[in-house]
């Protein structure tokens, strides 16, 4: 790969890799972790009021899976949930995924019906890549965005008769409670500086392994050994039940026409607004990959950003499925956009038993 160019990096893709930096240091980061000690406080005076009951998570008559992290973004929830999903549909249960639905344009004070398992309502910029994403990869799951989670999974309960729901990133929300609390770990990044946001990528402390039903390591990596030594070792460290999620490139398709596959060895130029890029770069070693592109995690791209991308003289480009979503709408006049497809490997029965 040469060539790589970032031009397109905001405040946020600094800051995350400051997050995954075990030697960061300087003024900034000094400062970052001066503002962690006031999250600490924060953070930690919340999860006490939970843990000795001064506070109480909201139940409601569904049995709820939060599938969560305690890293900010990038670990592959997104897959992780939609598998769940689809596991419990198939078990003829009725299934919505509730999400917050971070980087949407609607308002998250409201509750909205993304998806009801048939038709998408909203596009990726309305809805937020992830939801979109989920609606329009699962057949039969609602998929609904709110910043009170209780409120969506007790709405969709009463409206839709709904039986199973599952928590897009729920490990934090506590205001609900859950029958099964899963957490995911990237086998690759790990937790990064280990130091709370916003000097680093946790989002509460470590004592927080405690609230964990069953650990998930996700391998990026089309060799898994390290995910599986990794995974072993968290598994005594922590005595919880810890599985590996294989997560591989499957094809790459163009995102106007899934039949139209990209051969192998094309030159390309691969673009992405996710939280770790650099992952999927790494799956695209049978392509000829010249140049890559940054954008800020949930980036809402505009015309302009395909305009900076047709000067790079590249016509075929590659970019995550939930970037594709967000490019719909956009005239690419002159570029051709493929989109990598992933397939993962969780052993469900297990995990979910």
């Amino acid at each position: 790969m040469r060539g790589k160019i970032k031009s397109n990096m905001g405040f946020k893709t600094n800051i995350s890799k400051i997050h995954y930096d075990k030697n960061a240091k300087g003024r900034f980061f000094s400062l970052l972790k001066f503002c962690s000690y006031f999250y600490a406080v924060g953070s930690g005076l919340k999860n006490r009021l939970y843990d000795k009951g001064v506070l109480e998570p909201q139940k409601v008559a569904a049995y709820v899976v939060s599938v969560g992290n305690l890293t900010t973004g990038g670990v592959g929830k997104t897959p992780v949930v939609a598998q769940i999903a689809q596991y419990y549909i198939e078990k003829g249960e009725k299934v919505a995924i509730v999400s917050r639905g971070y980087g949407s344009k609607l308002s998250n004070k409201n509750i909205n019906v993304i998806s009801n398992g048939e038709r998408i309502f909203f596009n990726a910029e309305m809805a937020g890549d992830e939801p979109f994403w989920l609606g329009s990869n699962l057949k039969g799951a609602y998929v609904i965005t709110s910043k009170n989670r209780y409120k969506a999974a007790k709405y969709a309960i009463e409206n839709f008769g709904i039986t199973k729901i599952i928590l897009d990133d729920g490990f934090q929300h506590r205001k609900i409670h859950r029958d099964l609390d899963i957490v995911l770990i990237d086998s690759e990044m790990g937790f990064g500086n280990e130091n709370l946001l916003p000097a680093g990528p946790l989002r509460e402390g470590l004592e927080a392994f405690k609230r964990i039903d069953k650990l998930v390591v996700v391998s990026k990596n089309t060799d898994h050994e390290r995910a599986e030594k990794y995974a072993k070792i968290m598994g005594k460290k922590l005595k919880k039940e810890t599985f590996v999620c294989y997560t591989e490139p499957d094809f790459v398709y163009n995102i106007f026409n899934v039949e139209e596959k990209l051969p192998q060895s094309s030159q390309v130029l691969a673009f992405s607004a996710i939280g770790q890029p650099r992952q999927f770069y790494n799956f695209l070693k049978d392509y000829n990959v010249v140049k890559t592109v940054d954008f800020d995690d949930h980036h809402n791209y505009i015309q302009a950003d395909i305009e900076e991308l047709r000067k790079l003289g590249i016509k075929t480009l590659i970019t995550t499925e939930k970037d594709a979503g967000k490019l719909m709408n956009l005239e690419l006049g002159g570029l051709e956009v493929f989109a990598l497809k992933l397939r993962t490997k969780l052993d469900l029965p297990k995990l979910l038993g």
